[in-house]
């Protein structure tokens, strides 16, 4: 099938129903749907049947709009018009305006800064396309990168415009795309996998499980792509049960791609064979390490292993592997489509392209977001996030979840890279971004993370079994006010060691909330210590007599 073929069929598609004066998108991704964006959808088609009014108004559940915090969220073409926290109850408001004045009380202003800073590519078909259809997706030039990629060019002209693209992992660590592709392409073996790692586990994040929720088949291309690439045959995407409608979605698209010959034997004609499975995560942080990613598909325990050999050569079952996560995945296509050099224009000199962050924490406007690399953290948080609600300071935002640091306001004006980031004790990480004003407590703060990354160490190793459970317990005394300067000291020792002896990336990187709050917040530690107070008023001090 060549993607002139793929047009015609989305087009056909399309051709068999009369086209609507309206189209009414209404969000039904998780978020959305918590709101009863389900009940506000099926509400509207009722009252579009009972006036009769089927062929002339189109609804439609779509992905995610990006604005969480004001969900419901919709859209109504061609007026360009977008409604948020609808209800229900709205839809008759809503049929009465079609063509007229829209609902005034429902306006969500599309103008503003969270929508217009943006740069979608990742989420450039989110909140337009339904993610159940795959003639919606086609419709957007869908797997025509696929099958200009195996009508086309030969796998080393792919990962050659992968590599120009500069494409670094969005998994966390940063590593070049392009790079991992070829050693896999390279390493010897009668069998090669693809994975995609879609086990999301930080705190505060959800931009791999809206990318999946609002646009399936975008990874499912991408992985296809990739094994071409590589030469592999077989493909699973890993991820979290906690997440049933992206795993609804993806069997759905994964279906649906088979039937039309786009994933299965013989893609589009050609020789060229990808299947892809399902396998489901248990929940447990670790498994988000490759090598425990890959222990847990092959029905193992989910523990980390040492490295090398590194999976790109010896990975499941001891094949090599081709691990990314879904943010890298859903870049391929459009890397594809549009070239190796337009996608290296976007973004830094060592960091390219876009990066998608779940906004959350002390900030108006809460959501997914896609911005190019390089933007400022204050560009972020005050114009697209909309700043601090309640008029409170901002203190600090957390990047990198568990493994992140928590950076101050001196660095508001950085720009968003992965250099960056490391250079002030933080890392890019999937993606989570939580900001926190001045009721947040640093130590805390810091406390909370070394409590997740010790409930969720798998315990294989001693410096992060033992290590993370040491520093929570000093935190814990901080917070109570029972700590001495000897307690930080030891704290910080403790740090250095995890730090340097843990065996994956859990424990490694565990120490860095404790070290970036020790860096910028110091004096919170010693308030706690010495003076016996909390400044933030957050933790309950046990006061002993002489204080």
């Amino acid at each position: 099938m060549t993607p002139e073929e793929l047009r015609k069929l989305a087009s056909s598609q399309e051709e068999a129903r009369p086209e609507p004066k309206h189209r009414i998108k209404i969000c039904v991704a998780a978020g959305c749907l918590s709101a009863r964006s389900d009940q506000v959808l099926q509400a509207l088609q009722d009252e579009i049947a009972r006036r009769g009014l089927t062929d002339e108004c189109e609804v439609k559940g779509v992905g995610c709009l990006g604005l969480c915090t004001a969900g419901p969220l919709m859209v109504v073409e061609p007026e360009g018009v977008m409604y948020e926290g609808v209800t229900p109850e709205d839809a008759s408001d809503i049929v009465n305006s079609l063509g007229g004045k829209p609902v005034e009380r429902l306006l969500c202003p599309a103008d503003s800064p969270f929508f217009q800073k943006q740069y979608k590519i990742v989420l450039e078909n989110s909140g337009l396309i339904d993610p159940e259809k795959i003639e919606d997706y086609i419709a957007r030039d869908g797997y025509t990168a696929l099958a200009r990629v195996l009508e086309e060019m030969t796998p080393q002209e792919v990962i050659d415009e992968i590599t120009r693209s500069g494409l670094r992992g969005r998994g966390g660590a940063g590593y070049p795309t392009g790079l991992k592709w070829s050693t896999v392409a390279k390493a010897g073996g009668s069998r090669k996998f693809v994975i995609c790692n879609a086990d999301e586990g930080d705190p505060g994040a959800f931009m791999d499980r809206s990318v999946l929720e609002s646009d399936p088949h975008r990874v499912l291309e991408g992985m296809a792509i990739a094994a071409y690439a590589v030469g592999a045959s077989q493909g699973y995407l890993y991820v979290r049960a906690e997440y049933p409608l992206a795993v609804k979605r993806l069997r759905t698209a994964i279906r649906q791609a088979e039937r039309l010959g786009l994933l299965g034997n013989n893609i589009c004609g050609t020789t060229f064979s990808f299947h892809v499975d399902i396998r489901l995560g248990a929940g447990a942080f670790v498994c988000g390490e490759e090598t425990a990613l890959i222990a847990s598909i092959e029905g193992k325990r989910g523990q980390p292993r040492p490295r090398p050999p590194y999976p790109a050569e010896y990975g499941l079952w001891g094949y090599p592997t081709l691990i990314n996560n879904v943010e890298t995945f859903a870049n391929v296509a459009p890397i594809i489509r549009n070239g190796g050099d337009w996608f290296a224009s976007i973004g830094t000199e060592k960091s390219k392209g876009t990066k998608v962050f779940a906004l959350a924490g002390s900030v108006k406007n809460t959501g997914l977001i896609e911005v190019p690399m390089g933007i400022t953290l204050r560009e972020i948080i005050f114009e697209i996030g909309g700043g601090i609600p309640e008029g409170r300071r901002f203190k600090a935002v957390q990047t990198g979840g568990p493994s992140g640091g928590c950076i101050p306001e001196q660095y508001l004006d950085m720009p968003v890279d992965y250099e960056s980031l490391a250079k002030v004790g933080s890392i890019m990480g999937s993606g989570g971004m939580i900001v926190m004003d001045e009721t947040s407590c640093m130590v805390d703060v810091a406390k909370f993370f070394m409590e997740f990354c010790m409930t969720e160490s798998c315990g294989k190793c001693v410096p992060c079994r033992v290590g993370t459970a040491q520093m929570y317990d000093i935190l814990q005394k901080i917070t109570t006010g029972e700590a001495s300067m000897d307690d930080l000291a030891l704290l910080e020792d403790l740090c250095d060691m995890v730090k340097h002896t843990s065996l994956c990336g859990l424990g490694q990187t565990a120490p860095n909330p404790v070290l970036s709050t020790l860096q910028y917040f110091r004096e919170e530690y010693i308030a706690h210590i010495v003076d016996k107070q909390c400044p933030a008023g957050v933790c309950q001090i046990h006061r002993r007599e002489g204080h």
